[in-house]
């Protein structure tokens, strides 16, 4: 029987006929996450029938290849500590391999095609300590002399996507909208800027063509997604009576804000509860600081302390603690009409806390140096510059510290420097650490006495003194 068979009975019930809607949105960074926000916003969109994802995948072919045998059809898979609820997707219509890159440059050249959207990892966009594309980075210099070149097709997001976007403006295929739904502040800005610094390296006629054809559009993004296991598999085989392959667990919880222009039209996604704002930093930093901020701190508090997942960290006292203290200091700094800045607080408790959600600590302790620069580093400046110390979130800098000296086999852009700087001791190692973040902490001996003293609170056993 095939998977179209088995979980089409499912999808009819759920939702409504299954059929295959027109391909009007090209993904880049096909995972989990995608699958249950963007795949199923756009499944709820009242005009769901028009609009078809193409996904590709970023760094290995795995997803696809799962996806693509069960026709792009998968499960989500809600899950609360009252139980599990499933449905099946049906808007991914084609899942394809990221390396496909003739493929994929051949759909955004596509008229019919209006939006791309993006979940390539903050590490993705290239961004040096400055903030700013670092065009040097081994990857990113080898794709522009490839794209220079022509000598063969880029291998990162950033190359594809330029690629892509010159096959368009050769085609003449018109305006479209490139969504960023990574957890970077400002992320409209920060895409807009590592794409054209990118284009413009390369080919600045083609620069200014984004310029005037592509809208950048900003996104806040939000739902706990962890990786599906075995036993997620066997659950829903369980409960559903079929076999996929590719499901998806996630908490209950979703949101999505935007703000941008569209200029080839988009979804219906407020039928699904999407929310479009004019002004967009003020959400993104609500959940910058105060959901990744948290899940920073506790990935490495937590581990250090023998914890797995962000529940378990949640329920020992010294790191719930150590997260209301850093909520205080951030929630400082959060301001504008619908925050809600207190029931989202009470909110993340639930959310952390859902046992049932198995949101490992290792996986969110990737990529430290570029995370910690969006998700600590603006509320410790903007608490210092308040003539404040800013301890609380400077512990979410020294837990961080604290775990690559603790650690072994560190994954980050920056992993040579990190190997590096724990060579050195004492202040000198805490001020290489820094400098991989950023600079100007680093040359702060306030900060770097500050950091290095609540390092040391971590003891062998990775107690909090």
């Amino acid at each position: 029987m095939s998977i179209e068979q088995r979980i089409l009975p499912q999808l009819n019930r759920v939702t409504k006929p299954f059929s295959r809607a027109p391909i009007r949105i090209v993904h880049l960074g096909l995972g989990a996450f995608h699958r249950s926000h963007q795949a199923w916003y756009t499944q709820h969109a009242g005009d769901a029938a028009e609009w078809g994802i193409a996904s590709f995948t970023g760094r290995r072919p795995d997803a696809a290849t799962v996806l693509a045998a069960q026709d792009g059809l998968f499960t989500v898979v809600e899950r609360s500590d009252a139980g599990d609820s499933f449905e099946v997707i049906g808007s991914v219509v084609e899942a394809i391999d990221g390396a496909d890159v003739a493929r994929f440059a051949g759909l955004i050249a596509a008229p019919l095609t209006s939006v791309v959207t993006l979940t390539i990892t903050e590490a993705a966009y290239g961004l040096g300590a400055d903030g700013k594309l670092d065009a040097n980075a081994p990857v990113l210099a080898a794709d522009l002399a490839a794209l220079i070149g022509r000598s063969r097709t880029p291998t990162t997001p950033l190359g594809r996507l330029v690629f892509g976007l010159a096959a368009r403006r050769d085609a003449d295929a018109g305006p479209l909208a490139v969504v960023c739904c990574d957890n970077l502040a400002n992320n409209g800005t920060v895409a807009r800027n590592a794409v054209v610094g990118m284009a413009k390296a390369v080919d600045g006629g083609l620069a200014a063509w984004i310029d005037a054809n592509v809208g950048f559009v900003g996104t806040s993004v939000d739902r706990i997604t962890p990786r599906t296991t075995e036993a997620d598999i066997d659950a829903v085989s369980a409960a559903c009576g079929y076999r996929d392959d590719a499901p998806v667990v996630a908490e209950p919880f979703r949101n999505w804000v935007l703000s941008g222009d569209f200029p080839a039209g988009r979804p219906r996604w407020e039928d699904a509860g999407a929310v479009f704002v004019d002004e967009i930093e003020p959400y993104e930093n609500r959940k910058l600081w105060l959901l990744n901020g948290a899940h920073s701190l506790l990935a490495y508090a937590g581990q250090l302390r023998g914890h797995k997942t962000v529940a378990e960290a949640l329920a020992d006292d010294s790191c719930r603690e150590a997260v209301e203290a850093f909520w205080d200091e951030a929630a400082a700094h959060l301001h504008g009409e619908g925050l809600e800045i207190p029931a989202y607080r009470a909110a993340l408790l639930e959310r952390f806390g859902n046992s049932r959600i198995e949101h490992h600590l290792a996986q969110i302790a990737l990529d430290g140096t570029t995370k910690l620069r969006m998700r600590a580093l603006p509320v410790l400046r903007a608490e210092r510059a308040a003539g404040r110390s800013g301890e609380a979130t400077a512990r979410v800098i020294a837990a961080w510290t604290a775990y690559t000296a603790a650690g072994s086999g560190i994954q980050d852009l920056q992993a040579s420097g990190i190997a590096s700087a724990n060579l050195l001791e004492g202040s000198a190692r805490i001020e290489a650490l820094l400098s991989l973040i950023d600079a100007g902490l680093a040359a702060d001996r306030a900060v770097v006495d500050l950091v290095e003293s609540l390092a040391t609170s971590f003891d062998s056993a990775g107690h909090l003194n």
